[in-house]
């Protein structure tokens, strides 16, 4: 298995390793991108630092909501945002709640939608470089903003491996959306 050093960002560093676009409808490393972006009440405060910062970097983004600190169950949001992912209006989105962890079981249970909850930089880019993960949840009450933007920057830097391993394994994630055990 090939060695991979990752900077602090997580980007990959100094393996030689090119990584292409998943999708052509992704843009290249570094490049501007449609995103979708929501969240519940509790995500709003940071929800609003992301914004921004991704309008700084050039990307366009589409907020589904919420719109207030007054309460919303994240479900409901969670849905608006896959249903962006899933039309191919955004080729990635962004789930902002509590802790993160409920905006990924939502998205995880909409069939084409792979959520993943991250903290840190490596499992923001891996996500994505392994698993093809198109919805990244954050937790605006475990994370502050300055962390949340080195992990938005791994995410948005990242891209499907084109190794046949991960896409096999991706390919068997989306036969799991169909399975029904044997009764």
């Amino acid at each position: 298995m090939e060695r991979r050093t990752f900077c602090r960002t997580g980007v990959l560093a100094a393996t030689g390793m090119v990584v292409p676009s998943a999708t052509a409808s992704e843009a290249a490393p570094g490049q501007p991108m449609k995103l979708v972006i929501g969240s519940d009440h509790a995500g709003f405060p940071l929800k609003g630092a992301v914004i921004e910062l991704l309008r700084s970097w050039g990307h366009t983004i589409h907020d589904v909501g919420t719109y207030s600190a007054a309460p919303v169950d994240f479900p409901d949001i969670a849905k608006k945002v896959c249903g962006e992912i899933l039309t191919g209006r955004a080729p990635r989105g962004i789930m902002v709640c509590g802790t993160g962890v409920g905006a990924a079981i939502a998205g995880n249970k909409i069939r084409g939608i792979r959520a993943a909850l991250c903290h840190d930089t490596f499992c923001a880019h891996q996500c994505v470089e392994h698993d093809d993960v198109n919805l990244l949840c954050l937790g605006a009450w475990i994370i502050g903003v300055k962390l949340a933007e080195e992990v938005l920057r791994a995410y948005l830097n990242a891209r499907f491996s084109t190794d046949e391993d991960f896409r096999r394994r991706v390919r068997k994630l989306e036969d799991l959306e169909a399975f029904r055990p044997e009764k």
